[in-house]
């Protein structure tokens, strides 16, 4: 039996698959926000209710914001700030008296769509969070590549590629830059962009429900934002060269990106053709959790 584990910011969620990839049970609590050890206490809580469920002991995967630094062995790049500068890998395997595997989360999302999901089968995938941010993850031949600094796939952090006028030097980042990624592709981004541009301050698959309807601002909004997507995949395509890419969170669930998108990336990607494939995630919400059990797979 695997148990992922997904730490989140606002929720922790606990799975348990059986040897057929199969739902053996899924829990979900409150992320203790601000307090360490009592996130520490939740995810043990967590671990040892779905085994008391089951009947079973489990490996024990977990899908974290950040990354462990291999330079220090403490958290860092996390979003959750409590957990930076803690030493989640040694204090958690602690608790639970046994080996816990940790990846980004963005990783385990990946991980978990090269496994048995939309991208199952390909050898090289991309995966790419666009939500309330936006994070990337590698995998190759189902292992996640984390990278010699434990940042291979932070997508969102580089410069959005081919700067238009008036995009430099772009919104201020929470990481102290200016004009990453995510400040123009996560979901507060379009809805800025939105209400910049004379809209009202709605959420963005709001102004992804008016393009539908035909709205011209709203459909001008998402137009800009493919673009944009498009040029900041590409960069991808140029380097990593994967087989798929697949795209979760809340804006993955705008339809019309994956035509869209494809059609503009050509612009910018080297190549006489392009067979990278841009696809939607098929575990949705469940991709994070499923992946941090998929890092006992070998």
């Amino acid at each position: 039996m695997r148990i992922g584990v997904d730490l989140g910011g606002t929720k922790i969620e606990g799975i348990a698959l059986g040897d057929d990839a199969s739902v053996l049970v899924r829990r979900r609590i409150a992320t203790p926000r601000g307090d360490y050890q009592q996130t520490l206490a939740c995810i043990v809580e967590l671990v040892r209710d779905i085994e008391r469920e089951v009947g079973r002991i489990g490996t024990v995967g977990v899908g974290m914001p950040g990354a462990i630094s291999p330079a220090t062995g403490l958290v860092k790049n996390a979003n959750s700030t409590w957990l930076n500068g803690r030493l989640l890998g040694e204090d958690l395997p602690r608790l639970l008296g046994r080996p816990v595997r940790f990846a980004n989360d963005a990783n385990c999302f990946a991980l978990s769509e090269a496994t048995d999901g939309a991208a199952a089968g390909a050898d090289v995938v991309f995966g790419v969070i666009i939500g309330t941010g936006t994070g990337g993850g590698i995998v190759v031949n189902r292992h996640v590549l984390a990278g010699r600094n434990a940042i291979a796939g932070e997508w969102g952090h580089n410069p959005l590629p081919a700067p238009r006028n008036g995009e430099l030097p772009g919104p201020s980042c929470y990481c102290g830059r200016h004009g990453c990624i995510e400040t123009f592709l996560s979901g507060p981004a379009l809805a800025r962009d939105y209400q910049e541009a004379g809209g009202a301050a709605i959420s963005a698959l709001d102004i992804a429900r008016r393009a539908g309807a035909g709205e011209p601002l709203a459909l001008a909004c998402i137009a800009g934002y493919e673009e944009r997507l498009a040029r900041a995949l590409a960069s991808i395509v140029n380097v990593v060269d994967p087989d798929v890419i697949v795209l979760g969170g809340g804006l993955s669930n705008i339809d019309r990106l994956y035509t869209s998108v494809p059609n503009l990336w050509s612009a910018y990607i080297f190549s006489d053709r392009i067979h990278t494939r841009l696809v939607r995630a098929a575990h949705g919400d469940s991709s994070g959790v499923r992946g941090a059990a998929w890092l006992w797979e070998k």
